[in-house]
């Protein structure tokens, strides 16, 4: 496709006022008003013609990417027309942020131009990047002649795993309470391990008086923490949950945590299961155990939706509490909100904790906490700092009342949600609450 540029356009509008000149110094020789027109059109379709040649594109893009991650988009452009520059277009995406609406001016040599663009996923799931554009200008930089190009581009954008790779192993080496690496409460837990001698430093309520008699010296029993418990992701996925915190959306902060503490938890023997709800149950998976069966937690966590329902907790929780056959560590990622919803979340909680152990995670909101200090400009700062606080207020209430409860909160930053989800999960490990 050709079409004149900006200086064509001007040129050709400035044709007018040579006309009226013409008109008007010299009006029985109208005719050579017609000399600028046919001029600017001879020289549009000279710059036209010159614009003609091969045109090689080549486009890297990531195959695969974490949510919340910014990556690198690399373009190769070689034109045969001689054009000192040429820009390039991406088609947009919902799960894509390309700056400047996925424009980029690439500067040409003879060996070609390149550039590098920066993509930050958004959201999960495949961003598909099926059309590119690229135009150039002809010498006199009076056409444009644009080429749109059809690729069939995925970029698959996954939930994001950082926080287990940056965690997961010191995480594990600190807290685990697998054989091979030594317990930090050694003796507590709920399985026999063996016999051992008394020492010094340890509970006195382990030794075990009868054997004792026997050997004639103290003799204590060491226990290690029990396997193959149930740990189950409840993640509210509803309109909430789906609002941005720092550019990613709450429920994939809270994905990535999860993801940090299944790996712990299967790495240490336990099985999980993930389950996500808003208005209704959305995901109710089984129960997998194994290393190897991280890939399938990728996948069940990949396939939590963002929702625009408002959470029914009454409905999910209920659902869960009854497929839930024996007592497990049952961890709710969710968002307070409101007073109202509050209740139901404690109605329903109230009957749970009765048979499982439940841990309600909550992401510190920094935006609210903001509004609510910072030194209030006009009437209006007045009025966001009174509401803000307003809303911590019945927050911290509702938090307090599930305290009362027995049940276990934690509230903290986007930034050190995971590894504060995964040193709970241990310590309740090391505790034996389950």
């Amino acid at each position: 496709m050709i079409y004149p540029t900006r200086r064509a356009v001007l040129l050709a509008a400035s044709g007018a006022l040579v006309a009226l000149l013409v008109a008007a110094l010299a009006a029985d020789r109208w005719y050579l008003a017609l000399a600028w027109p046919l001029a600017i059109a001879v020289l549009v379709t000279v710059d036209a013609l010159r614009t003609r040649g091969n045109v090689a594109l080549d486009l890297a893009l990531p195959s695969s990417a974490f949510v919340g991650e910014e990556r690198i988009a690399e373009a190769s452009v070689k034109l045969a027309s001689g054009a000192r520059h040429a820009e390039l277009a991406f088609d947009r995406s919902p799960l894509v942020h390309i700056p400047d609406e996925g424009r980029t001016t690439l500067e040409l040599t003879e060996e070609g131009g390149k550039a590098s663009l920066p993509m930050s996923m958004l959201r999960r799931g495949t961003a598909r990047l099926d059309r590119f554009w690229l135009r150039w200008p002809g010498p006199l930089g009076l056409v444009w002649r644009q080429r749109e190009v059809v690729r069939d581009d995925r970029v698959h954008i996954l939930p994001d795993l950082r926080p287990a790779q940056r965690h997961g192993i010191r995480l594990f080496e600190r807290f685990a309470v697998d054989g091979s690496i030594k317990q930090l409460l050694r003796g507590e837990g709920s399985d026999f391990d063996a016999m051992v001698e008394f020492r010094s430093g340890m509970d006195r309520r382990s030794i075990d008086w009868k054997s004792s008699a026997r050997a004639t010296k103290l003799l204590a029993r060491l226990y290690h923490a029990e396997k193959n418990n149930q740990i189950c992701f409840a993640i509210d996925c509803g309109r909430q949950m789906s609002e941005p915190v720092a550019g990613m959306a709450r429920v994939d902060h809270m994905i990535g945590a999860a993801l940090l503490t299944g790996w712990l938890a299967l790495r240490i023997g336990d099985r999980v299961a993930v389950s996500a709800f808003d208005s209704r149950p959305r995901l109710s998976s089984g129960f997998v155990a194994g290393p190897r069966a991280f890939s399938e937690l990728q996948r069940l966590a990949a396939a939590v939706d963002y929702g625009t329902d408002e959470t029914n907790f009454t409905f999910a929780l209920t659902e869960l509490n009854g497929r839930l056959h024996r007592r497990s560590l049952v961890i709710l990622f969710t968002e307070i909100t409101d007073l109202i919803s509050a209740r139901f979340l404690l109605t329903t909680l109230r009957l749970m904790i009765r048979t499982h152990l439940v841990l309600v995670v909550m992401l510190r909101d920094e935006e609210l906490e903001s509004l609510a200090t910072a030194t209030p400009q006009s009437a209006e700062d007045v009025t966001r700092a009174i509401t803000a606080t307003s809303i911590l207020r019945e927050r911290q209430e509702v938090i307090v009342e599930l305290r009362r409860l027995g049940v276990d909160v934690l509230e903290a930053g986007h930034h050190d949600i995971a590894p504060r989800i995964a040193e709970a999960y241990l310590e309740i490990k090391q505790r034996d609450r389950l």
